[in-house]
């Protein structure tokens, strides 16, 4: 079944110049892209968006890092694309993820760590709406 899922390359990928590498595997992979723009994050945005951390000790230092730079949003759509996006990423703390994966092979730690993806298609389909007007996803 089609989905689509939201990726923000994070600010180590934009400020490392690895952003391009990373997209072409998503393509690679057959992913197509619905919607993609460089942003800057706002601390609205980010509460909003990391709503389920926002009370941790360890949240200012996640709202500082997302927002130092602009980065990278893509919608990407395919065949379980929230899936399949999640596993060429690896698991959240790049010192354990597998190697192959896009963590393991960019990420730092458990924040610097290439990537955000959507964690299921309903959180995919929120955040998608969080990030992008209907009239900035397009199909071809």
């Amino acid at each position: 079944m089609k989905q689509q899922t939201l990726i923000l390359l994070k600010p180590d990928a934009v400020q490392k110049r690895f952003c391009g590498k990373v997209i072409s595997r998503f393509e690679d992979a057959g992913f197509t892209i619905r919607g993609c723009k460089m942003i800057r994050l706002s601390k609205e945005v980010l509460k909003d968006h990391y709503a389920h951390i926002a009370d941790k000790p360890f949240y200012p230092e996640v709202e500082e890092f997302m927002g130092s730079v602009p980065i990278i949003a893509l919608v990407l759509e395919g065949k379980d694309v929230v899936a399949k996006v999640r596993d060429m990423l690896g698991v959240t703390d790049s010192r354990k993820a597998a190697p192959g994966t896009l963590r393991a092979e960019f990420g730092v730690d458990q924040m610097v760590n290439v990537a955000h993806a959507s964690d299921s298609p309903e959180t995919a389909e929120k955040e998608v709406k969080r990030f992008f007007k209907e009239n900035e996803l397009f199909s071809y």
